[in-house]
């Protein structure tokens, strides 16, 4: 005679794992040592099988033990999503492990394009190059294959292809969204006139030509 567990066991789909019964914050911290990106709540409320509000007040609890404890990571809510970080105080040394002294970081040109996007997206490449005042083929290339940007449409009047940041640009930014970027307009007042003079001289954009400009060939 079988028992109701039994039966319940013989009716689950095969391969099919149970984690109604796991323990939720031991079973948080085992998903999000393995995340390569900041999961939502909602994903795992689903893989967990549990409430949303279950899952938000643990990730929660979790985050206030490992600031109490002091421990040398965090978890942080950033880009719509939850994934460990490591503490500020402790960056240094995990970046003298990982890079062993080499820091790649963006040229002046490239982060000024990336903020050019970031306060006028959807952007085409011609308004960015307008408001910078140069040609930003190079650079754009770079935020592409970065992943801090990415392609959203075209623009119904030109046809150009629009350009936005992305979840991975809100994750390097320590940002929850676009509205946490700090207010920019009071220091760039002529923005506007800047890109309406220069617009026009902007050449199109082509993915196979060679970079030109020397200001943007040193990005890396």
């Amino acid at each position: 005679m079988s028992t109701p567990a039994a039966e319940e066991s013989q009716e689950a789909p095969a391969g099919l794992l149970d984690v109604a019964g796991l323990e939720l914050k031991p079973a948080l911290e085992a998903v999000l040592m393995v995340v390569d990106e900041p999961v939502t709540e909602e994903h795992l409320a689903k893989i967990l099988d549990r409430s949303r509000r279950k899952i938000a007040d643990a990730l929660r609890e979790l985050a206030d033990e490992y600031t109490v404890q002091g421990r040398g990571f965090e978890l942080r809510l950033i880009a719509g999503g939850w994934r460990f970080y490591t503490r500020p105080e402790y960056a240094a040394a995990v970046e003298r492990f990982v890079l062993d002294g080499q820091q790649a970081r963006l040229t002046q040109a490239a982060l000024e394009t990336l903020a050019v996007v970031a306060y006028r997206q959807p952007v085409s490449r011609s308004r960015v190059s307008a408001v910078r005042g140069v040609n930003c083929d190079g650079v754009m290339r770079t935020l592409l294959q970065r992943g801090l940007v990415e392609e959203a449409g075209a623009e119904p009047e030109t046809g150009a292809i629009l350009y936005r940041t992305t979840n991975y640009f809100l994750e390097r930014m320590g940002l929850r969204g676009l509205d946490e970027l700090p207010e920019l307009a009071p220091f760039l007042p002529e923005a506007e006139a800047i890109e309406a003079d220069t617009l026009e001289g902007v050449p199109s954009f082509d993915p196979d030509a060679p970079d030109t400009d020397d200001d943007d060939k040193t990005e890396l």
